[in-house]
Order: C-alpha cells, then sequence, then structure tokens
C-alpha cells in the first residue's frame, strides 16, 4: 500500500490463508516488524472477540438449559398431577424428587449467571478507581489481564 497501513482484515485474511509474514509485509509494503506488530494487536483484539462471543454463548445456553428445565418442569408436574389423582404413590415420590431436583439446577444456573455478571461489575469499578488515581497502572494491569487471558486461551487442555 502507498501510505504503509496495514489492512487488518485483509492480512487476517492473508495470513489465515497461509502467507508468510515476509510474504504480508512486501504486499503491504511495510516491514516484517510492522507486520508482526499487526499480528499482534490482531490477535488481541481476536481474544477480545472471543471472550465477548463466549461469554454471550454462556449465557444463552444457560438460558437454554432454563428454557428445557421449564419445559421437563411442565411435564413432571403433569405426571404429578396425574399420579395424585391416581394414588400412585410412588410415581408421585418420584415426580417430586424431579421437581425438587430440577429447581435446585436452576438455582445453580442463576447463581453461576449471577456470579460472572458480579465478577465483571467488581473488576469494572475496581480498574475504574485505580484509573482515577493512576491511568498508568491500570492500562498495565489491563495489559497483563489480557496477556494472561490470551495465554489461557492458548492452551488446549486434553
Amino acid at each position: 500500500m502507498a501510505n504503509g497501513k496495514i489492512d487488518k482484515v485483509k492480512l487476517s485474511q492473508l495470513l489465515r490463508a497461509g502467507k508468510t509474514q515476509k510474504a504480508c509485509a512486501k504486499l503491504f509494503g511495510v516491514t516484517e516488524g510492522a507486520i508482526s506488530q499487526a499480528k499482534k494487536e490482531l490477535n488481541i483484539s481476536v481474544v477480545k472477540t472471543v471472550v465477548l462471543e463466549s461469554a454471550h454463548q454462556v449465557v444463552e445456553k444457560n438460558l437454554n438449559a432454563v428454557d428445557q428445565l421449564l419445559n421437563i418442569n411442565r411435564k413432571a408436574n403433569t405426571l404429578l398431577e396425574a399420579a395424585i389423582q391416581a394414588e400412585d404413590h410412588d410415581t408421585t415420590l418420584k415426580a417430586m424428587r424431579e421437581i425438587r431436583g430440577q429447581l435446585g439446577l436452576q438455582l445453580e444456573i442463576f447463581k453461576t449467571l449471577y456470579d460472572v455478571q458480579a465478577v465483571a461489575d467488581f473488576q469494572r469499578e475496581v480498574l475504574t478507581a485505580i484509573g482515577e488515581v493512576d491511568p498508568g497502572v491500570r492500562n498495565l494491569i489491563i495489559k497483563r489481564l489480557k496477556e494472561g487471558r490470551a495465554l489461557r486461551q492458548s492452551v488446549d487442555i486434553h
């Protein structure tokens, strides 16, 4: 490119297509170091995006689990009503145990969602307070948190 700027979308496409950093540098008319820096920034952006998308998926999956629990709960309640009318004590007890178990699971899901939100709120407040005292320290903490997240996400445990 004439102005030496790197189009990060194009860079990402080239790298995914198997182009080397050297080839990308030549194409953009910049040094390999500039490509390396852009690639690093691109990876940080990708990590942020993945984290945000993952959070959305966690919430969505938990909400889907709650929907499934509600569906199962309706069926268990219908079964419970029928068992009570038929005076089938064994089935009545089983249905009641199932409903109680579902309530416990639903409570766990809601606690998890609340804890995730509480941690995010706490982190935001702490970083805001630190930023008011010393913005440099705040930026350093954020940088280290991002590096830690990037490292944890790159480790694959089997």
